[in-house]
């Protein structure tokens, strides 16, 4: 994977919501960890 390529908003929120469920498979799991861990940082907000 290229340094510029990162998992979109929408990949990052289906592979969070499996990763709460507790139907997933240990695969789907594995999967999804991955997404997440090429998602990009939260930025946070300043006040």
């Amino acid at each position: 994977m290229a340094k510029n390529e990162k998992t979109s908003k929408a990949v990052a929120s289906k592979a969070s919501k499996i990763l709460k469920s507790p139907s997933s498979s240990k695969a789907m799991k594995s999967v999804a960890a991955s997404a997440l861990t090429q998602a990009p940082d939260k930025k946070s907000r300043k006040r």
